[in-house]
Order: structure tokens, then C-alpha cells, then sequence
């Protein structure tokens, strides 16, 4: 009789990764540079030294080492709350009476409740070893921002968050637990900076937007002598920073002699799907294997899905470097829905030419579907997901579905990418029936694509 594969498995400390991987390193066509949006030239190292610690810039803009020695300090970090657990689904399988075989990847044990802890520990980390005295970010959903926190408190550093407004409404605790670790917690846009006040006064009912948090907290990075701007997603740093989660997926999965055939992760800058992905994107670009590999978004802020790849700013007050991203330009103003962390215009540099060039597939879903599989998810597997890990959910469940139809016994990944604790608001919505599915129109999306900046080839 064939062993029973573990509920779920946990790596030692001696096997947790050692080293980041750069999966630019393995593309053979890099992404675009960033452009100075002044000359439109590619951004030299020293440029991007005002906004972001030397060893972050230089992480940035590295396209050609392909591992990166992660330091002692964070590995002893990363031990508080990692390995994370590789989970098979053993439940939700039989409720699905698939064929398929499901795991996930859950990031979820620690404060910030998700995978974000992994980038903010090793952002914090540099700052502190450079000697700044503090820094300054934003946050959509608040898992960035508690995770943050968490590691700018470890380091005795001072830190301003720039919190979506419409989040910061709608989860008020989220802003408790960072003002717990010390934070400073500023429902943007906001009446502290230039760019907030010019904000407001053009639309003073707006909810916010990861692009409109993220030029207030450039702006007040640029302007406090010895602070910098730490991002939670889209930069190529965070992008490998998150490569833990993939690399750990990796070989555990080795050790249960297992492979994915398909590799699902919810996508909104893209830091947790670039980090899920990568190890096995890096078998796909050197042919040594070949899985599926699917990015979800919300319908209401679909970026690769029905956006433009174009060279945009990465803020809405246009203070950032130009990205080459799908993007649905940076005036978009997604609706005030319940998929967090994921209502950003733009889509991580890296991930977008991936997708440009055929190496990985993308849906969108609506919320009201997204929540219907939290709901089954959670009955079955105990663990209420956040409404963005549900993004992955759904199209895992979907793929499984598949499976039962065509009798096919795939296997599946999909990062677990946090807990849902914090939106509890967002259940009653879906629980009460009160949940409305928003897609922007062509016309609407129109707008923010016909304010793209123009940019020489």
C-alpha cells in the first residue's frame, strides 16, 4: 500500500534556503530598465540611492547574479516563523471529489498575518546596517504595513505608513496592530504632503490607492533628512526577497517526489506570485521542465489581463521612476471592493514580460466567485484566507473541477498567501448578500491609458 503523503510538512531549520534567487538572472530577455521620467534614460545606480538603502538599489537593478547570500542577522529572522508549512488538501480534494492533487504554501503565521514579513525583515534590516534613522511606506490592505512594522520595531526604527484610505476604514485594527509595533498610521491621501493635498483637492471623496499612498510616502521619504521609502511589492528586490516561499515549496516537494503541473498565485504588484513561482519559472526558462503557471486578479483592477504594457509611473503622483509593466495607467482609481492588497495599477516589471512573453497565463476573477471559495476553502481546510490569498483559491479550485471533468490527476500549488482575521467586513458582505461585483467598463479603463506617458522608444 502506498504511504500517505503528510498533511502537512515542515523543512528543518538546516534546509531552509540559504540564498535568494534572481530570476532575472535565468530570462534571457530582461525586463526594461527604469527610466529617469526627466530624461527618460535609464536610471543609473546613484539615482535611485535618495529614495531607497544602497543595498536595496543595487538588489534593483541586478539582472545577472543569480543567487544572493541572505544575511545571518535575516536567516535568524526568517527562523521565528519559518519554514512555512506545505500543505496538501487532502479535505477540500474530497469535497471537490477531484483527482487532482492539491498543495498549498500558507504564509500566514506570523503578526502581519502573510507573506510580506519576508521582504520587511531584509528591507529593514539594510536600512538599520546603513545607519538611517527611518522609514517611510505604504500599505493597501495592511499586511505591508503590520509586517513592516513588525521588523522596523525589531530594528528600533522609526516608520511612517501611508494606509489606503478605504482600507484603513475598513480595517481599523489593522492600523492598531502597527501603531502596537510603533508605527505612525496616515489614511491616505492625506493633508500632510504636497501630493496628497493636490490629490484631494481634485476628487476630496476618493478612497485611495496604492498609487496615490505610495507618492506620499516617496514624497516624505525625499524630504526627512536620513529616512528612505521601503515598497512591499512590484520591485524587483521584494520580487527576490519572496523567492523563499518558492524555493521552500521546491523541496518539500522534492521530498514528497512531487511536481507541480500547475503554479497559481493571486496577483496584484506581484511580490508573492513573483516569490511562489520563481524556482519553477527558472525550470521553465531552462527547459527543464514545463508547468502552468497561473497569476489571478480581481476583475475590478485587471492589470495584465486588460491592461497596457507601456512605460508608466509606479505612483499617481507621477514622482516615481518609469516601469515597463502592464498597467491600466497610473490615474486608475480602482473600486472601493474588497480585494486589498491587489488594487494596484501596475504589475511587477519582472512578471510582466514573463507574461509578455508567453512564459505564464493570467485570469481575472470577481469578488463575489473569490469569496464563495474562501467560504468552501475555510469550511474544509479550517483556515479563513485573506480575499487576496482567495484569488488563488478560486482558480485552484476551478483548475481541480477540470481535472474531475477530464479525469485528469494534476497536480496543484497555490500560495496561501495570508490569513483573513483582519477582513471580517468583507465576509459579512459576501454572508449577507450585500457583495457587488464591480468590472470597469473600456471606457473607464480608456482614461487611464490615454494619460500614459510618452515615452521614446
Amino acid at each position: 500500500m502506498a504511504k500517505k503523503v503528510p498533511h502537512r510538512l515542515y523543512l528543518t531549520e538546516d534546509q531552509m534556503p540559504k540564498q535568494w534567487y534572481n530570476l532575472r538572472a535565468d530570462m534571457k530577455e530582461k525586463p526594461a530598465p527604469l527610466l529617469n521620467p526627466g530624461t527618460q534614460k535609464p536610471l543609473e545606480l546613484e539615482e535611485l540611492y535618495p529614495i531607497f538603502c544602497e543595498e536595496l538599489a543595487k538588489q534593483e537593478l541586478d539582472n545577472t547574479t543569480r543567487y544572493i547570500d541572505i544575511p545571518e542577522e535575516i536567516q535568524d529572522f526568517y527562523k521565528m516563523y519559518r519554514p512555512s508549512p506545505l500543505i496538501r488538501a487532502y479535505n477540500l480534494e474530497k469535497a471537490l471529489d477531484t483527482p487532482a492533487k492539491i498543495y498549498y504554501k500558507f504564509e500566514g503565521n506570523n503578526t502581519s498575518g502573510s507573506h510580506k514579513l519576508n521582504s520587511a525583515v531584509a528591507q529593514a534590516y539594510y536600512a538599520k546596517k546603513q545607519g538611517l534613522k527611518g522609514l517611510t511606506t505604504e500599505t493597501g490592505a495592511g499586511q505591508w504595513g503590520t509586517a513592516l512594522a513588525e521588523a522596523c520595531s525589531f530594528y528600533n526604527l522609526p516608520l511612517t505608513v501611508y494606509m489606503v484610505k478605504v482600507s484603513y476604514e475598513q480595517k481599523p485594527f489593522r492600523k492598531t496592530v502597527m501603531e502596537t509595533f510603533d508605527a505612525k498610521v496616515i489614511a491616505s491621501p492625506s493633508n500632510t504632503t504636497n501630493v496628497g493635498r493636490a490629490i484631494l483637492e481634485n476628487n476630496p471623496n476618493t478612497g485611495g490607492s496604492l498609487g496615490c499612498a505610495i507618492s506620499e510616502a516617496v514624497e516624505k521619504a525625499t524630504t526627512t533628512e536620513g529616512y528612505r521609502y521601503v515598497l512591499g511589492s512590484v520591485l524587483n528586490q521584494v520580487v527576490l526577497h519572496q523567492s523563499i516561499i518558492g524555493l521552500e515549496s521546491k523541496i518539500a516537494m522534492e521530498m514528497l517526489d512531487e511536481y507541480p503541473d500547475i503554479v497559481i498565485g493571486c496577483a496584484g504588484g506581484g511580490s508573492n506570485l513573483g516569490g511562489l513561482i520563481a524556482p519553477f519559472m527558472q525550470d521553465r526558462l531552462t527547459q527543464k521542465a514545463s508547468p502552468r503557471i497561473i497569476a489571478v486578479e480581481p476583475a475590478s483592477c485587471p492589470s495584465l489581463t486588460r491592461g497596457k504594457y507601456a512605460y508608466d509611473f509606479c505612483d499617481t503622483g507621477r514622482v516615481t521612476p518609469l516601469a515597463k509593466m502592464y498597467t491600466l495607467g497610473c490615474d486608475f482609481m480602482p473600486s472601493a471592493n474588497h480585494a486589498g492588497g491587489l488594487r494596484y495599477h501596475g504589475m511587477s516589471p519582472i512578471l510582466s514580460k514573463l507574461y509578455h512573453d508567453g512564459h505564464m497565463e493570467a485570469t481575472s476573477v470577481e469578488q463575489t466567485k473569490v469569496f464563495e471559495a474562501a467560504v468552501l476553502f475555510a469550511k474544509q481546510e479550517t483556515i479563513l484566507p485573506a480575499p487576496e490569498s482567495a484569488h488563488a483559491i478560486r482558480t485552484a479550485i476551478d483548475e481541480a473541477i477540470l481535472c474531475r471533468e477530464t479525469g485528469e490527476a494534476k497536480t496543484i500549488l497555490f500560495g496561501l498567501t495570508g490569513t483573513g482575521y483582519f477582513d471580517m467586513t468583507a465576509y459579512n458582505s459576501y454572508l449577507n448578500n450585500s457583495m457587488k461585483d464591480y468590472i470597469p467598463s473600456d471606457e473607464d479603463l480608456q482614461k487611464g491609458f490615454d494619460r500614459l506617458p510618452k515615452v521614446n522608444a
